[in-house]
Protein backbone atom coordinates (compact mmCIF):
# COMPACT_ATOMS: atom_id res chain seq x y z
CA UNK A 1 0.00 0.00 0.00
CA UNK A 2 1.62 3.10 -1.18
CA UNK A 3 1.57 6.49 0.93
CA UNK A 4 -0.41 8.27 -1.27
CA UNK A 5 -3.38 5.76 -0.62
CA UNK A 6 -3.14 5.85 3.39
CA UNK A 7 -2.76 9.45 3.31
CA UNK A 8 -6.31 9.68 1.38
CA UNK A 9 -8.00 7.52 4.20
CA UNK A 10 -7.09 10.02 6.27
CA UNK A 11 -8.87 13.10 5.05
CA UNK A 12 -11.12 15.56 5.63
CA UNK A 13 -13.01 18.43 2.94
CA UNK A 14 -10.93 21.66 4.15
CA UNK A 15 -7.48 19.83 4.53
CA UNK A 16 -4.66 20.61 2.00
CA UNK A 17 -1.31 18.95 1.86
CA UNK A 18 1.62 20.71 0.20
CA UNK A 19 3.98 18.13 -1.76
CA UNK A 20 7.34 19.22 -2.13
CA UNK A 21 10.85 17.97 -3.44
CA UNK A 22 12.56 17.88 -7.08
CA UNK A 23 11.59 16.68 -10.56
CA UNK A 24 11.57 13.02 -9.81
CA UNK A 25 10.86 12.81 -6.59
CA UNK A 26 7.44 11.04 -6.61
CA UNK A 27 4.97 14.08 -6.24
CA UNK A 28 2.43 13.29 -8.96
CA UNK A 29 2.90 9.36 -8.34
CA UNK A 30 1.92 9.94 -4.78
CA UNK A 31 -1.02 12.88 -5.64
CA UNK A 32 -2.26 9.46 -8.01
CA UNK A 33 -2.46 7.02 -5.42
CA UNK A 34 -4.30 9.44 -3.14
CA UNK A 35 -6.55 10.08 -6.08
CA UNK A 36 -7.02 6.55 -6.60
CA UNK A 37 -7.73 5.48 -3.90
CA UNK A 38 -10.89 8.11 -3.06
CA UNK A 39 -12.03 7.69 -6.43
CA UNK A 40 -11.36 4.66 -7.90
CA UNK A 41 -8.69 2.76 -9.72
CA UNK A 42 -10.59 3.73 -13.17
CA UNK A 43 -10.38 7.26 -12.66
CA UNK A 44 -7.49 8.68 -15.05
CA UNK A 45 -5.63 11.17 -13.11
CA UNK A 46 -3.09 12.57 -15.42
CA UNK A 47 -0.47 15.21 -14.24
CA UNK A 48 -1.80 19.25 -14.34
CA UNK A 49 1.60 20.32 -15.67
CA UNK A 50 0.19 22.48 -18.41
CA UNK A 51 -3.47 22.66 -17.06
CA UNK A 52 -1.88 23.83 -13.56
CA UNK A 53 -5.17 22.20 -11.71
CA UNK A 54 -7.43 19.43 -12.35
CA UNK A 55 -10.79 18.65 -9.76
CA UNK A 56 -11.79 15.22 -9.06
CA UNK A 57 -15.25 14.32 -7.19
CA UNK A 58 -15.30 11.86 -4.80
CA UNK A 59 -17.03 10.93 -1.92
CA UNK A 60 -15.46 12.87 0.43
CA UNK A 61 -15.27 16.01 -1.30
CA UNK A 62 -13.84 17.26 -4.37
CA UNK A 63 -9.96 16.89 -4.93
CA UNK A 64 -8.00 20.04 -6.53
CA UNK A 65 -4.75 19.19 -7.85
CA UNK A 66 -2.85 21.63 -8.38
CA UNK A 67 0.69 21.61 -10.12
CA UNK A 68 2.39 24.86 -10.11
CA UNK A 69 5.66 23.80 -11.51
CA UNK A 70 5.00 26.44 -14.14
CA UNK A 71 3.44 29.57 -12.36
CA UNK A 72 5.03 32.70 -13.28
CA UNK A 73 4.06 35.06 -10.30
CA UNK A 74 2.50 33.72 -6.98
CA UNK A 75 -0.57 35.96 -7.70
CA UNK A 76 -1.83 34.40 -10.95
CA UNK A 77 -2.69 31.55 -8.12
CA UNK A 78 -5.74 33.06 -7.45
CA UNK A 79 -6.95 32.67 -10.89
CA UNK A 80 -6.62 28.74 -10.75
CA UNK A 81 -9.55 28.86 -8.18
CA UNK A 82 -7.25 28.09 -4.95
CA UNK A 83 -9.42 30.12 -2.42
CA UNK A 84 -11.88 28.21 -3.88
CA UNK A 85 -10.30 24.85 -3.30
CA UNK A 86 -9.52 25.69 0.55
CA UNK A 87 -13.41 26.53 0.99
CA UNK A 88 -14.55 23.22 1.17
CA UNK A 89 -12.55 21.26 -1.30
CA UNK A 90 -9.35 18.88 -0.57
CA UNK A 91 -5.99 20.33 -2.04
CA UNK A 92 -3.32 19.19 -3.23
CA UNK A 93 -0.20 21.04 -4.70
CA UNK A 94 2.62 20.39 -6.00
CA UNK A 95 5.29 22.81 -6.29
CA UNK A 96 4.07 25.10 -2.98
CA UNK A 97 7.02 27.05 -2.95
CA UNK A 98 5.89 28.92 -6.38
CA UNK A 99 2.76 30.42 -4.02
CA UNK A 100 5.39 32.64 -2.20
CA UNK A 101 3.81 33.64 0.94
CA UNK A 102 0.41 32.62 -0.15
CA UNK A 103 1.19 28.66 0.92
CA UNK A 104 -1.84 28.33 3.61
CA UNK A 105 -0.80 27.91 7.11
CA UNK A 106 -2.48 24.88 8.71
CA UNK A 107 -1.18 22.64 5.57
CA UNK A 108 0.38 19.59 5.59
CA UNK A 109 3.77 19.65 3.91
CA UNK A 110 5.41 16.40 2.47
CA UNK A 111 8.52 16.39 1.48
CA UNK A 112 9.60 13.91 -0.78
CA UNK A 113 13.32 13.11 -2.00
CA UNK A 114 14.32 10.29 -4.38
CA UNK A 115 17.49 8.22 -3.71
CA UNK A 116 18.21 6.27 -7.35
CA UNK A 117 21.01 4.60 -5.67
CA UNK A 118 18.97 2.85 -3.42
CA UNK A 119 15.79 2.49 -5.72
CA UNK A 120 13.58 4.11 -2.92
CA UNK A 121 11.65 7.39 -2.13
CA UNK A 122 11.85 9.13 1.25
CA UNK A 123 8.94 11.56 2.64
CA UNK A 124 9.94 13.96 5.48
CA UNK A 125 6.56 15.08 6.87
CA UNK A 126 5.78 18.76 8.88
CA UNK A 127 2.25 19.00 10.49
CA UNK A 128 0.29 21.25 11.94
CA UNK A 129 -1.77 20.06 15.43
CA UNK A 130 -5.02 19.08 13.64
CA UNK A 131 -3.91 16.76 11.43
CA UNK A 132 -1.18 15.24 14.68
CA UNK A 133 -3.60 12.38 15.68
CA UNK A 134 -4.09 11.55 11.52
CA UNK A 135 -0.82 11.67 10.05
CA UNK A 136 0.43 9.27 12.92
CA UNK A 137 -2.13 6.70 11.91
CA UNK A 138 -1.03 6.82 8.62
CA UNK A 139 2.74 6.77 9.31
CA UNK A 140 2.24 3.76 12.17
CA UNK A 141 0.48 1.52 9.14
CA UNK A 142 3.90 2.39 6.87
CA UNK A 143 5.05 -0.83 5.13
Amino acid sequence: MDFGTKLAGQVRPGDVIALQGPLGAGKTTLARGFIHALTGAEEEVVSPTFTLVQTYDTPVGTVWHFDLYRLNDPEEVWELGLEEAMAGGITLIEWPERMGAHVPRGCLHVELSNDPKESRRTARISSPPEWQGRIKTVVDRAD
